[in-house]
């Protein structure tokens, strides 16, 4: 899949912030966690396609991540679909800018070709390999053992250059420095750069890799903040070196490595939503090689809102007992000095809690299109508007998903296929049956049809048999409902009516015969 990286915001100072991103939790995580720096300071949202490595790329991958965005209500203002005055926004439409850098660094002693062969490389890693160093490296104490322009001649170097020998160009790693610098969450880091191998700048196909091209664009973009995961953090004495060769150190930007979001197991993976039934992705995604379907939360029923707010607090917190926040005030309260250092571990019952909120407290208007087309989907016709929006206001706090409004509505709409008669058969008995046969005709007369009527009615004829209403309640909600869930059984019956509500208990009746 191609590598995404970007939201970028483009602040006052007329310099653009960037943060790492994969297509999947992370997606609206990093927005999440840095959208109010940058938006607090008027900046742009940008997203750049980091597609170098041609060898993993995946159809249909960044025209998913926009639909995400999208759905996350996270609309670029620069980026390969919209344009903007840094494009090309696709790495791979940059290649030509890349190769001057990489040659500048080897003219200037910090960088050099590499001619090995795959052949060369896997005799290196097995002749070097001991119990100490199990995995070698192509660092300092290997390199001037391998064909490389340090190794070789000038004339030879040249040679092989004019004869187009496959080659690459890697940093020349200091053999004794301490590269240094301070990062937003975690302070001052340092690295010793004779523990790093020398790194690979530009392949043989004339692609760079992701150190030398996330270097140069963000220079040519003019990024002032760099955000990414913490697994980048071995890789920042290269990145720093380059900013130091190329441009300048004054010129880099400030760095923020977020912490890890962790799984039941490590960090968060597909793997683990596979095995613990939860949703990594977004929105449901399919891998065009195999065709397996990974869930997302959109299609398990989660809103953008509670999705945005659930990833926000995944290692930030305001420092007080509030949960719930809209986008804005995200924005507003944000702060790095409140992002954790720690990686935070995922609770997927947490994240439920968080989209029943959401839905307690979200306008009937707005969740009306969305639950319409859910029923559509299941089979059940909605012929009035308004009765759904009833539906809608009596049963949203019931639900913690979208996907709940099917079991929790559509008996509104559609008579239960299935009637839970083992529920009631226990305690079933003739007073019950025939206090039920008198609620028909009492129902059969009414023109009162409102709910607090029908429940007065209700307990006077149970007060009348010498019934208690409570042993009654359960029979007759599943004899409207078909199992024991559902809001007010009577606000139930106000809603599908007279004919339904009597049709519904005679039905239940016959079966309880």
């Amino acid at each position: 899949m191609s590598r995404i990286i970007a939201l970028k915001g483009r602040g006052n100072s007329g310099k653009t912030t960037t943060i790492n991103l994969l297509p999947n939790i992370l997606l609206a995580n990093g927005y999440s966690r840095v959208a109010g720096m940058f938006q607090q300071h008027g900046g742009d949202f940008l997203v750049r396609i980091e597609d170098t490595d041609q060898n993993r790329y995946v159809p249909g991958a960044e025209e998913y991540i926009f639909e995400t965005l999208k759905w996350c209500g996270l609309e670029p203002d620069e980026s390969v679909q919209h344009g903007g005055n840094y494009g090309p926004y696709r790495q791979s439409e940059r290649k030509a800018s890349y190769r001057q850098y990489a040659e500048q660094l080897v003219a200037a002693g910090h960088a050099y070709y590499a001619f090995d062969t795959p052949e060369e490389l896997e005799k290196m890693r097995q002749d070097f390999k001991t119990t100490e160093n199990p995995s070698p490296q192509y660092d300092h104490t290997i390199r001037m053992k391998m064909r490389n322009s340090l190794t070789l001649s000038a004339d030879e170097t040249s040679q092989l250059l004019a004869a187009g020998t496959r080659h690459v160009i890697r940093i020349k790693m200091p053999e004794n420095e301490t590269v240094t610098f301070t990062d937003m969450i975690r302070g001052e880091v340092s690295f010793e750069t004779g523990t790093v191998d020398d790194k690979v700048l530009l392949k043989a196909d004339g692609m760079p890799t992701y150190h030398l091209a996330v270097v140069v664009d963000d220079h040519a973009m003019a990024i002032s903040h760099a955000f990414r995961g913490e697994e980048w953090l071995p890789s920042a004495p290269v990145h720093i070196l380059l900013w130091k060769y190329l441009f300048g150190l004054d010129q880099m930007p400030q760095w923020a490595h977020f912490p890890l979001i962790l799984g039941p197991s490590g960090k968060l993976s597909k793997r683990d939503g596979a095995k613990y039934g939860f949703p990594v992705f977004a929105m449901n995604w399919t891998d065009p090689k195999t065709g397996e379907l990974t869930e997302g939360f959109k299609e398990k029923g989660f809103l953008p809102e509670a999705f945005i707010n659930l990833l926000a607090l995944l290692g930030w917190n305001e420092g007080t007992e509030q949960e719930i926040y809209t986008k804005e005030e995200l924005i507003e309260k944000f702060s790095m000095e409140r992002v954790h250092s720690a990686g935070a571990k995922f609770d997927y019952e947490k994240a439920k809690w968080f989209n029943h909120e959401w839905l307690k407290q979200a306008a009937v208007g707005s969740l009306q299109p969305a639950v319409g087309n859910l029923l559509k989907e299941h089979g059940i016709e909605v012929k009035s508007g308004e009765v759904l929006r009833k539906v809608i206001e009596l049963v949203k706090e019931r639900c913690t998903l979208m996907t709940d409004f099917v079991q929790q509505s559509s008996f509104f709409f559609k008579t239960p296929e299935t009637i839970d008669t083992a529920a009631v058969k226990p305690k079933w008995n003739e007073a019950k049956n025939l206090f039920f046969a008198e609620l028909i005709r009492n129902y059969e007369l009414a023109t009162d049809w409102e709910a607090h009527t029908l429940e007065n009615n209700f307990k006077e004829i149970a007060a009348v048999n010498d019934l208690k209403p409570g042993e009654l309640m359960l029979p007759l909600r599943i004899m409207l409902v078909g199992g024991k869930f559902g809001p007010g059984v009577f606000e139930i019956a106000a809603i599908i009516g007279k004919e339904a509500t009597i049709q519904r208990i005679e039905k239940a009746l016959q079966l309880l015969k």
